[in-house]
């Protein structure tokens, strides 16, 4: 996107540069309504947009689109600027650019994060450079703490406005053969050790009464108490507390 010099379908090296004089001459004419004016008003500040999109390059940002939000902004700014502030336009242009370009990022994202975690996540890259402007390791733990809130808090509002990654992104690429992303992980709730302590679980369950098993399932997949259990079962809850106990004694034994 930096090294990028056409931009829909405008060459950017060619752009036209104008002095601080022209540029109040052309703002004059334009809010009587010269529409030649504001056409050569807007493209002759567009290095200014140029010079902005250049701030916010994205990972998955198009190039042509952000520079077409901050044209946005820019012709809102043209439409909005008041001569008799008495303020240079480029100073009252660029907010309303920026404001344009980062609605534009935040409003092309799958995931809607909330205001309040956006700012957070801003405080915490903000006291992260402070940090680290400082020639100090700048932890989770230290910016948390010069943040003066949880860990947790700092660890969730970076996740909030990282970039969703696809699985199918590559990771590695040599003679050919890609490596995905999805090729670096790993199931962990299958290990081998795991399996096995299925197997043995499965033996020993089967050597269980009916009502035993019974008893556990309603107990341990379907939540229910020992009081509730009783009255299914047909059988008093002090029966059920002790064939709950025994069967979960029997499993042990049977697995180690």
């Amino acid at each position: 996107m930096l090294q990028k010099v056409e931009i829909c379908g405008v060459d950017t090296s060619g752009l036209p540069k104008l002095t601080a004089k022209e540029n109040e001459e052309l703002m004059k004419k334009l809010k009587t309504g010269d529409k030649l004016a504001r056409e050569k008003f807007i493209v002759g500040n567009m290095r200014l947009v140029l010079s902005l999109v250049k701030r916010f390059w994205a990972k998955n940002a198009n190039a042509d689109d952000v520079f077409q939000a901050g044209c946005v902004g820019l012709i809102k700014a043209i439409d909005n600027f008041d001569l008799s502030v008495g303020v240079k336009f480029s100073t009252y242009a660029v907010p309303m650019i920026v404001g344009e370009i980062k609605r534009y990022l935040r409003d092309g994202n799958s995931l809607r994060v909330s205001r309040s975690i956006r700012d957070t996540a801003y405080r915490v890259l903000k006291v992260r450079e402070a940090i680290e402007e400082r020639d100090e390791e700048a932890t989770i733990e230290r910016i948390a703490e010069e943040m003066q809130v949880a860990v947790s808090e700092v660890v969730y509002a970076l996740d909030a406005i990282s970039d969703p990654v696809s699985l199918y992104d590559p990771v590695y690429n040599k003679a050919g053969d890609t490596l995905l992303l999805m090729d670096q992980l790993c199931d962990e709730k299958n290990t081998d050790e795991i399996w096995t302590e299925r197997v043995a679980l499965s033996e020993a369950m089967e050597k269980l009464s009916d009502r035993e098993k019974r008893i556990l399932f309603l107990r341990y997949f379907e939540g229910k108490t020992q009081t509730e259990i009783s009255g299914e079962v047909g059988i008093s809850q002090a029966q059920v507390s002790r064939l709950e106990k025994n069967a979960l004694n029997n499993i042990r034994m049977n697995i180690s």
